[in-house]
């Protein structure tokens, strides 16, 4: 779905992992200043399970497409600059330690789907209930999208051994039906994903 792996931005000097203290003092200002805000991707994953299974390399999160100028001015507040991309699609800003926040904006549909546009044009809807997810960050509470959401947005490019390690534990812990090919893989009938 992303397809943003090959973006330069991935190689950043300084590079610095995105630690739980730093998402929740980005949530607390983007709630403060009215942006709501879904985390998604990895940080999304351990906020469902409340607590940090692995390190980050960034903070993806859900945000409407009207709020991405308050977003963009309230994270250049805490230091971040716009470093690729731009709405409608995604975007990314990074700050001078090298911590990144990844952006996916979405237009809300009238049955409350979240109309999100990808960097080729074309366009693809969270469903309405993947908005519902709720969970902890440093035992902060947070929104983030649900986890068959979660799992969803896991489709469309080749996982790694960490998005396997995630989809095991939303299946485990939140009993959601995984794809075949990726059953398959955790059941080891085909080479480990780890």
């Amino acid at each position: 779905m992303r397809g943003t792996d090959t973006w330069p931005y991935r190689e950043r000097r300084p590079h610095h992992e995105m630690e739980a203290e730093e998402v929740r003092r980005i949530v607390d200002a983007l709630e403060r200043s009215g942006v709501a805000v879904w985390l998604d991707g990895g940080w999304g994953v351990d906020a469902l399970l409340g607590e940090q299974v692995r390190e980050h390399d960034d903070v993806d999160v859900v945000v409407e497409l009207s709020a991405s100028p308050s977003l963009t001015e309230e994270l250049a507040r805490l230091g971040y600059a716009l470093v690729a991309g731009d709405p409608p699609s995604s975007f990314v800003l990074v700050d001078e330690a090298g911590r990144q926040v990844d952006v996916h904006p979405v237009v809300f549909d009238a049955e409350g789907g979240g109309v999100y546009r990808m960097e080729d044009g074309r366009d693809w809807t969270y469903p309405a209930e993947g908005f519902s997810g709720r969970g902890r960050v440093g035992g902060r509470p947070v929104h983030c999208l649900s986890p068959a959401t979660q799992v969803l947005v896991h489709a469309g490019y080749e996982l790694t051994a960490k998005d396997y390690a995630e989809l095991r534990l939303l299946r485990d812990r939140f009993g959601v039906e995984l794809p075949q090919d990726v059953s398959e893989a955790l059941a080891g009938s085909r080479p480990d994903p780890q």
